[in-house]
């Protein structure tokens, strides 16, 4: 188990997730950190704030950070596992002209972006129980609680096709999400069965 990925819609705890695990784990995982953050503050700026060319410069450039921060993670570290916060085929929930034309512009297409990760969670936005916080924590966030939601759904989408993925719903407790993905990434870098949480390959 190489790659395991963290996505959902904002507000889903994807970066306090993977940064609690790679802290409880430091001997077996190493987080990749969420490339589009890092790109929009280099930049300044934030996806509502560009036009439809700037959305798909920025869109290209946080693919090829986050092709970048993978490979050379497996390069330095191959005795460790990658959580990551979020993976390639994220980006083609936000790229303006749809999914398709997502893959066309980059080169590649949705089988191959799957084929990256060895296994996929998804994580349930808590604007669905209304206590999404927008921006707070996140200056370079966008979505309102409606759009954070359709964000996630989408996202479930794309990803659903993966052989290994589970969906963890969203909780009013923090703790009590962290808890669940945390059991679920240990099986899987045991090797164990994650009950009936995992597809099987």
């Amino acid at each position: 188990m190489r790659r395991i990925v963290l996505t959902g819609g904002p507000g889903a705890g994807k970066t306090v997730i993977s940064r609690q695990l790679a802290l409880a784990y430091p001997a077996r995982l190493l987080r990749v950190p969420e490339a589009a953050t890092q790109v929009y503050h280099d930049l300044q700026t934030r996806w509502d704030k560009l036009d439809i060319a700037g959305r798909r410069e920025v869109q290209r450039r946080i693919y090829a950070l986050q092709v970048d921060q993978e490979n050379a993670l497996d390069r330095s570290h191959p005795e460790h596992a990658l959580i990551l916060d979020r993976g390639t085929i994220d980006g083609a929930a936000y790229w303006p002209d749809g999914v398709d034309a997502y893959w066309k512009d980059l080169g590649t297409d949705h089988a191959t972006e799957l084929s990256r990760y060895d296994a996929v969670i998804w994580l349930q936005t808590s604007a669905i129980l209304g206590i999404y916080d927008g921006d707070a924590s996140n200056i370079c966030r966008f979505e309102d609680p409606q759009a954070a939601i359709r964000s996630g759904q989408l996202l479930e989408q794309l990803w659903g096709g993966h052989r290994r993925f589970v969906k963890v719903e969203a909780s009013e407790h923090l703790d009590t999400k962290s808890a669940e993905v945390d059991a679920i990434v240990r099986a899987l870098i045991d090797g164990t069965a994650v009950a009936e949480a995992l597809r099987d390959p």
